[in-house]
């Protein structure tokens, strides 16, 4: 089924980091009656997501930084525990992964797995955040991490059974790393 839709205003709010666009716009039924919308729409381009895990000692890494979204809505020091991501940029979603993998945590990912693509936030963001769970190594550790010049990123090597409590106890509440958390565990190679 194919919906008709007649954009009727885009006009663009913000360009300054991310574009924010004001759209009216008439979505048309099956019935082919009109219902007018007005809805303000957040592009920040798509980004890719990354759970490393390691079997052997049963471990994960996360990262904790500071996000300033979360600070205003009631996170008390901002501070946000999450699994690896990034924007895509120019970059596909394989490499953009391996590049903030290498910036944020430190580590040389070898082999990825794509567990799929979603959109996060799709009643007013366009983001496609593609996810993936990788396996990791102290020997694949090349640097300390921390993120680039704007960044300042604290990389946590947790137990996962630890990081499944922090998840049930809310310590954890970020979507994309409950969903990476979650994906691990049903893949059941941890226990």
């Amino acid at each position: 089924m194919s919906l008709r839709i007649d954009v009727i205003k885009n006009q663009i709010l913000s360009d300054n980091y991310f574009i924010l666009r004001n759209l009216t716009y008439d979505l048309f039924r099956q019935n082919g009656e009109a219902i007018r919308h007005k809805r303000e729409v957040y592009d920040r381009g798509n980004g890719a997501t990354i759970l490393l895990y390691n079997i052997e000692k049963k471990t994960v890494v996360l990262t904790r930084q500071f996000r300033i979204a979360t600070w205003m809505n009631g996170n008390a020091d901002g501070m946000l525990i999450e699994s690896c991501a990034g924007l895509l940029d120019a970059d596909d979603p394989e490499q953009c992964i391996r590049r903030e993998t290498m910036e944020e945590t430190g580590y040389q990912v070898g082999d990825l797995e794509k567990v799929f693509e979603l959109y996060m936030s799709p009643g007013g963001v366009t983001e496609i955040v593609y996810f993936y769970l990788a396996p990791y190594s102290d020997s694949q550790r090349k640097n300390s991490g921390g993120g680039i010049e704007d960044e300042d990123i604290d990389v946590l090597e947790l137990p996962f059974s630890q990081a499944l409590k922090m998840m049930r106890n809310g310590e954890i509440c970020d979507g994309k790393t409950v969903i990476l958390l979650q994906q691990l565990q049903l893949k059941n190679v941890m226990s």
